[in-house]
């Protein structure tokens, strides 16, 4: 069996439309998408129809799903900018309202057996109630992993929201493909999995894309925010003040 795993498509869809294209080239038997595929990018409507109508697909829901369906945490915390809440309001204007209720079905965690290698998919660690992600851990090493996922037994767990591409073996294997959409470079990351009587593969896949249209649309769009995300998600290879690339 060949699953492929992707995370944090963020909106970009230049590099959706680019890693899909290779996936769908390679074939699969079933497509995961670890969370936070809406914010950041320019794109949060054209990304979530692609990835809602490419087949075999099933999602967990991120943080960013989670502000839509349920709206931003009030009185929000200190950790949510004025400018981050002008932009969530941004992109949840962008989409159609009645996606809600479907975004609201997916799940906060999949489990699933495939193979014989009991696999999870999550978008990050979460606390006891299910339903919020315990805080962010940088540079997370296998303990700190096994601290986070402790409530899963299974022998390989796929997770995102830290855009860092890792691998790493603690009590089961914990890979993030790292983010499709929010890079340094216009470089589009994904996993493939092959999985037979108990065995597993996993095979980092990078490709480059061309980011000119998804510069363009941030521009045009007035993504809010924009420069700041430049700065923090994309390496600061964009520079809206000059009006074109670094």
């Amino acid at each position: 069996m060949r699953i492929v795993v992707i995370t944090d498509v963020h909106a970009n869809l230049p590099a959706l439309e680019a890693a899909l294209d290779s996936i769908r080239a390679e074939g699969y038997d079933a497509l995961f998408h670890t969370g936070d595929a809406i914010g950041i990018g320019p794109h949060p409507a054209e990304c979530l129809d692609l990835l809602l109508n490419t087949p075999n697909t099933r999602f967990v829901i991120g943080n960013h799903e989670g502000y839509f369906i349920n709206g931003l945490p009030t009185p929000h915390p200190s950790w949510i900018s004025e400018g981050e809440v002008q932009h969530q309001h941004w992109t949840h204007s962008r989409l159609d309202s009645q996606l809600r209720s479907v975004l609201a079905e997916w799940p906060y965690v999949l489990e699933d057996d495939f193979e014989g290698v009991r696999t999870a998919f999550v978008h990050y660690g979460l606390d006891q109630s299910g339903q919020e992600f315990q805080p962010f851990v940088h540079n997370a090493q296998a303990a700190d992993l096994d601290r986070l996922f402790s409530a899963y037994d299974v022998a390989l767990l796929f997770y995102g929201h830290n855009h860092r591409e890792s691998d790493v073996m603690g009590r089961a294997r914990y890979v993030n493909p790292g983010s499709v959409g929010c890079y340094a470079q216009a470089i589009a990351r994904y996993c493939v999995v092959e999985l037979q009587r108990g065995q597993y593969t996993v095979e980092h896949r990078r490709l480059p894309y061309d980011d000119t249209e998804l510069f363009r649309a941030f521009e045009q769009r007035e993504v809010p925010e924009r420069e700041f995300i430049y700065r923090a998600f994309f390496g600061g290879r964009f520079r809206a003040e000059k009006g074109g690339k670094a």
